[in-house]
């Protein structure tokens, strides 16, 4: 037998009141007057041990109300045995974990797994009484937010109701660790855990060391763990969805590899992969894929528009659907806005030239200003910043700001260009610096070409036929700063005497082009080649796209948001379903980056601010969502194992009566009211013997 409030054992310490009382009368003497011995002789030796003995039986009876009353208060149980009217005294706190992830929307005979396990749920909410505290807990909810009991439970079941398949996954243990918290603050004697899942395979714990949650799941917490596995599951998922362009113009072609998997134990054949860019379909490919096999797909389309394009490849469907589809979009300019800074505007004709030449002349939206005027220009309104010389420049802080948080330098030399002012801005914006200069301006004594290019740079894509890659007239070099990347950068074109002409870096989230010649004919013959052209042009071009790492952003998990083309104090962002959000920035994140954590949605996240579409963000499953392998009971029995759970594990089957497997392992009968009765009972059986010896009590002393 246990007792559910052992501090008010304390009051059994009462019982040895009457025990005192009693003492404290045996000392007590009372004067009796009598002159002679007669009145002896008539007191009968039987009254006085009936009077004795029914004192012992007062006395008694005294202490067991007492003790009787200090134990029911103290709410005795009896564990394993269900006595009628005694179970629901016993205040629970039940945790429900659901498992809301995507893998739970396969349907079987009785219909989708997530409503099977809702309705459960709501079955086992009967068991429940007035003053017991339920809480629940969403395998997919990643976030941090805190959870309460509560026990109006007309009003969980409303919320368990309102539960549908999320696009986001999580871990069970996750969801454990949260339901250990709600019962550690818990008062109530039963703690239990309800786990309903399918319980896939990858999806129980990650690689980290789990928690140990020995003290809270302790051998008073009963976990019960209903499986809902079984049905042999066909699925084919898009595990991955890149663009292998880095440079998008509108009519030109996007390459796109779509990688594929078959989660099932049978062989998919001619499965049809769609494209869409912007909601119309504009390619389509059939694959055959074996069981268990991957496989990638090259897929092909031509934007029709500029701004935000956004891409989808879907597959046919099957038995989970939320793995159909992935998400990416890129972005086409319709204008480039480049400002070009100079010491002397002398030092740009060539550059401008080469801007407003071609096919796309009227594409690039040319700003000039002298290097002086840094400080004073918002640079955020600008794809592409373009620095010649050094000498007069301003504002660098500015300038890394602007890099940091996305944006795109070019940087070269002028004419007549200072070493120590340039090396001083490479140096301030973390650039190797200039180890020494080569020859002198208007000097064609000596000079020397290109050595090395890297052909597979986004530059140089469209530029050449594969035949002529490698038949690019090299310009002559008479003067140039010797500049080495020094492992910082990536060697675009390097010369003969091993410095680069042309190297990539990145700072923060933005990107640096550096040339170490000016792109004047006192410095080289470049501005005559044919490569200067499509060079400067496809440079610009490639520091105005914007990477979109957008397989990196998983469903639930937060995203990062660029504030660098925000133009008011609040931001409006609108999710795949055209929910939208407002968020007020203040000074701080103004130019800035913020976190957003509300993405259990997959698909094209838009931010706008005021009327102006700023960016987009694709949120797309995570693949491992798409197993169809399970756990045994045996990994389950593991797992608890390892989080040192020192409770009772108990296994509901399918086709178990969830409520008579509770019942037979709750702590469930209390026997407060009987002790309570027998209390009530010995109390008039003492008023009784009482009043009985009292009577007799009265006749002796006449």
């Amino acid at each position: 037998m246990l007792f559910l409030n052992p501090a008010v054992l304390l009051g059994l310490f009462a019982a040895s009141i009457p025990v005192l009382i009693h003492m404290l009368n045996l000392r007590k003497l009372k004067r009796i007057d009598f002159s002679t011995l007669a009145f002896l002789k008539e007191l009968q030796k039987n009254k006085i041990r009936k009077i004795k003995l029914k004192q012992w039986l007062l006395l008694a009876l005294r202490i067991l109300i007492i003790l009787f009353l200090v134990m029911a208060f103290a709410r005795p149980t009896i564990k394993g045995i269900a006595i009628g009217g005694t179970s629901s005294a016993a205040k629970t706190t039940a945790v429900f974990v659901l498992d809301d992830t995507y893998s739970m929307s396969v349907v079987d005979a009785k219909g989708s797994l997530l409503n099977q396990a809702k309705s459960e749920i709501l079955e086992l909410l009967k068991q429940l009484q007035e003053g017991d505290d339920v809480a629940l807990v969403l395998v997919s909810d990643n976030s941090k937010k805190e959870i309460k009991t509560t026990g109006n439970l007309s009003d969980f079941e409303k919320r368990v109701g309102d539960v549908t398949v999320s696009s986001s996954s999580g871990m069970i243990h996750n969801a454990i660790v949260k339901a250990a918290k709600i019962l550690d603050e818990s008062k109530n004697f039963n703690k239990e855990i309800y786990i309903l899942s399918d319980f896939q395979t990858g999806r129980l714990s990650g690689n980290e060391s789990l928690s140990d949650l020995g003290q809270i799941l302790n051998n008073k917490v009963r976990i019960y763990t209903i499986d809902y596995s079984g049905k042999e599951v066909f699925n084919l998922g898009i595990d991955q969805f890149k663009s292998e362009n880095q440079i998008f113009e509108k009519g030109k072609p996007v390459n796109f590899n779509v990688t594929l998997t078959n989660y099932s134990n049978q062989q998919v054949k001619n499965a049809v992969v769609s494209l869409y860019l912007n909601g119309e379909r504009s390619s389509q490919q059939s694959v055959t894929i074996g069981p268990g096999n991957s496989k990638i797909i090259s897929i092909q389309a031509v934007p029709k528009s500029t701004g935000f394009i956004d891409a989808i490849a879907e597959i046919e469907d099957d038995d989970i659907l939320q793995d159909n589809k992935r998400y990416l979009n890129f972005y086409i300019p319709d204008k480039i806005p480049v400002i070009i800074f100079s010491d002397d505007q002398q030092d740009t004709k060539y550059l401008k030239l080469a801007l407003t030449a071609g096919d796309d002349k009227s594409l690039i939206e040319i700003t000039e200003k002298n290097l002086g005027q840094l400080s004073s220009i918002d640079l955020n309104q600008f794809d592409v910043v373009l620095i010649v010389g050094a000498d007069k420049i301003t504002g660098i802080d500015r300038l890394k700001n602007y890099i940091n948080t996305g944006g795109s330098l070019f940087l070269m030399p002028g004419e007549n260009t200072n070493e120590g002012n340039f090396n001083n801005l490479l140096q301030n914006l973390n650039l190797p610096g200039v180890s020494g200069i080569f020859g002198k301006n208007n000097s064609t004594d000596n000079s020397v070409t290109f050595d090395k290019t890297e052909f597979n740079h986004p530059i140089f894509a469209d530029i050449f036929s594969n035949r002529d890659k490698k038949k690019i007239e090299s310009p002559d070099f008479y003067h140039f700063f010797k500049i080495s990347t020094q492992g910082k950068g990536n060697n675009i074109i390097s010369l003969m005497d091993g410095s680069s002409f042309l190297s990539e870096y990145r700072i923060g989230e933005g990107k640096v082009l550096l040339m170490n010649t000016a792109p004047l004919l006192s410095w080289s013959n470049l501005p005559l080649k044919g490569i200067f052209v499509p060079l400067i042009n496809k440079s610009v071009f490639y520091l105005a796209s914007k990477e979109r790492q957008n397989d990196d952003y998983i469903a639930g998990m937060p995203v990062t948001i660029s504030l660098a083309k925000q133009t008011s104090a609040q931001i409006k962002i609108e999710n795949p379903e055209k929910r939208e959000e407002y968020i007020t920035l203040n000074k701080e994140l103004r130019n800035n980056f913020i976190g957003y954590d509300k993405t259990n949605v997959a698909g094209n996240y838009k931010i706008f601010s005021g009327k102006n579409l700023i960016d987009e963000i694709s949120v797309n499953t995570d693949p491992k969502e798409s197993v169809t392998k399970y756990l045994s009971d045996s990994d389950f029995e593991h797992y608890l194992n390892k989080i040192d759970f020192k409770g009772n594990h108990i296994i509901i089957k399918k086709d178990q009566n969830p409520a008579d497997i509770i019942m037979q392992s709750r702590f469930g009968s209390e026997l407060w009211k009987y002790f309570i009765l027998v209390a009530l009972i010995l109390a008039l059986i003492e008023m009784a013997v009482a009043r009985n010896a009292k009577k007799e009590l009265i006749s002796v002393e006449k």
